[in-house]
């Protein structure tokens, strides 16, 4: 028995060294506060356990963690507001990290929001993409400065975006949800994807950098004040965020359809999105408590309609899907990486 038991923890620490008794998570600002809600109730359920500390790094320099190696000094967890990459995975597996458990937590919807006392009206995909993109539809700089430079039908008002910085998962699903589906909204760019799929990716998903795009860091809380602070600001970040502070900010409406829990969960709104964690399998046995945190993630008391990170803002996943990710944490089954 003892060396089954040092067989485990060496993973970790090896048996000439002590075994880390605290859960280590790191990874996207989006998915923090959902973490340390689950982690707070872990440690009154399970108080034999530390509890866990977690850490806004953003999603992809978490992953960039996690993926750096196995042993005490790497993380056992990374939140992600988007999928991993198929690239991120091989990076794991250059480093010896093997057998990622993908969890799907739930649904988000990624907000462009406004002060309260604004009155900024809805915007299209196709607006934000031209308001925004460095080289629109690649005809050269982008010279908008006002809203109404990009659509005669809004106000002229100066540019002004406050969003996740290229580190965030935020911003891939930005541009993902935002940018390239504003690009395509032109056929000519539908043609170039088919023959310079790289030239699209660049024509599509770069940010301008003169101004009318500024970069918030990590912490979406101080774009929310900020734009409380403009009225004349937008910001980007997750649901959660607008339905923490609806007494200082509101969204803006895409396409006519308001960032609600009902329209993400139906994904009638357009940026609707997954949010995930990915779990180190080689440190789940070694670590003191992972398979009872991710047991505690997991349940509906938790993660369903009506559990307590719904009041925070998550919005559940179909019945189906969150059957599936509990059965993934519960029996430690690896991700497919044919299936990124």
């Amino acid at each position: 028995m003892m060396l089954v038991a040092c067989a485990a923890a060496a993973v970790v620490a090896g048996c000439t060294g002590s075994t880390r008794t605290q859960i280590r998570i790191v990874g996207s600002s989006t998915v923090y506060p959902f973490t340390t809600a689950v982690a707070e109730q872990f440690k009154r359920a399970w108080p034999q356990y530390a509890a866990p500390i977690v850490e806004s790094t953003g999603t992809g320099g978490g992953i960039k963690l996690l993926c750096a190696g196995v042993g005490q000094q790497f993380p056992d967890i990374a939140n992600a507001s988007r999928r991993i990459k198929k690239s991120e995975v091989d990076d794991c597996v250059k480093h010896g990290v093997k057998g990622l458990i993908e969890v799907q937590i739930g649904l988000d919807g990624l907000v462009v929001a406004q002060a309260r006392r604004a009155n900024f009206p809805g915007m299209s995909e196709r607006d934000i993409y031209l308001a925004l993109a460095a080289d629109p539809f690649g005809r050269g700089p982008n010279r908008a400065r006002t809203w109404a430079d990009v659509n005669p039908a809004l106000p002229p008002i100066k540019i002004e975006v406050i969003g996740p910085p290229p580190t965030s998962g935020t911003r891939d699903s930005f541009n993902e949800l935002f940018m390239i589906k504003g690009c395509e909204s032109e056929p000519a760019m539908m043609a170039l994807k088919k023959s310079d799929e790289n030239r699209f990716k660049t024509i599509c998903s770069r940010v301008r950098e003169d101004g009318p795009y500024v970069e918030g860091g990590e912490n979406d809380n101080l774009i929310v004040q900020k734009i409380n602070a403009n009225p004349n600001a937008l910001g980007i970040f997750g649901f959660s965020f607008l339905e923490e502070n609806r007494d200082r900010v509101k969204d803006v409406a895409i396409n006519g359809v308001d960032a609600t829990y009902d329209n993400i969960s139906s994904f009638r709104y357009p940026a609707s999105r997954g949010l995930f964690f990915y779990v180190k399998a080689q440190h789940v046995r070694a670590v003191r408590g992972m398979a009872e945190f991710l047991d505690e993630f997991t349940k509906e008391a938790t993660w369903g309609p009506g559990g307590y990170l719904s009041r925070r803002g998550l919005v559940a996943s179909p019945p189906e899907v969150r059957a599936k990710n509990a059965a993934a944490a519960r029996d430690l089954v690896p991700l497919d990486p044919a299936t990124l």
